[in-house]
């Protein structure tokens, strides 16, 4: 049985990335001049923080290090998150992205924005916006057989009321202000 060196690659940090607490989400090998580049896209529920990342890129480099698969070139190994506006693949993203909005294309051809209100293993309820502001949200099932392709959206006007009123308020902050005036 044949195997590509990046199937070798994945096998190799699969373990590393459970035992981490994280989901091995994308890996690529370019050749970037005279080395390659290692590319490890990484995700967890709740997300990943740099800590976490750099924590996981060392085990990385010591795990390609202490094995033949990289070779004796050198290589640029580089380990990040998904990104925020990454794509919907796996029934996880989506579970991942509840809450957020997202632009779907269908298998159809159709197109919509929806906002995901929960999601199982075969699709996702989701609130689908109206077109250009006109009516009411509705929701929806979608099963991801009916999905060609899946991206989350950056929001930057977004007004979450239960955001705003889980925020903590903060006492005395006019008060520090009057003293200082004083």
């Amino acid at each position: 049985m044949s195997t590509t060196p990046t199937d070798r690659l994945r096998a190799l940090l699969e373990p590393l990335a459970a035992e981490a607490g994280l989901d091995l989400e994308e890996v690529k090998v370019t050749q970037a001049g005279s080395r390659r580049q290692v590319q490890i896209d990484v995700d967890a529920d709740g997300g990943v923080d740099l800590d976490t990342i750099a924590e996981f890129s060392r085990a990385v480099g010591q795990a390609l290090d202490d094995s033949d698969l990289m070779g004796s070139a050198a290589y640029l190994l580089e380990v990040g998150s998904r990104g925020a506006e990454r794509p919907l693949t796996e029934p996880r993203h989506w579970r991942r992205a509840t809450g957020r909005l997202a632009a779907v294309k269908l298998v159809d051809g159709g197109e919509l924005t929806a906002r995901i209100l929960e999601s199982d293993e075969d699709g996702a309820l989701v609130e689908v916006q109206p077109v250009k502001g006109r009516g009411r949200p509705k929701e929806r099932r979608l099963e991801f057989a009916e999905v060609a392709r899946a991206r989350v959206q950056v929001e930057f006007n977004r007004k979450d009321e239960e955001l705003l009123d889980a925020a903590p308020d903060f006492e005395g902050a006019d008060n520090d202000v009057e003293e200082e005036e004083a």
